[in-house]
């Protein structure tokens, strides 16, 4: 998601899981005649996993790497 900053994409991330939620609770209802369906169930769980792995790889880039070298007498 292009210009969305980190913060704003986990704010994204936690309503797609209670979007995800909210569906696997009750894909469809029915009231008098009438039958409504939440979202695709699919659709809603490709894109949670993306926003994960978008805001996974930008904390990732984000750590501080570093390396520890031991001096030894050879």
């Amino acid at each position: 998601m292009a210009g969305l900053t980190l913060t704003q994409k986990k704010s994204l991330l936690a309503e797609y899981l209670k979007a995800e939620t909210k569906i696997l609770k009750g894909q469809s209802y029915t009231i008098k005649d009438r039958t409504l369906e939440r979202a695709d169930l699919r659709w809603v769980q490709a894109e949670r996993r993306r926003l994960s792995e978008e805001i996974e790889a930008e904390e990732g880039s984000r750590k501080i790497r570093s390396r520890r070298a031991v001096p030894r007498d050879l």
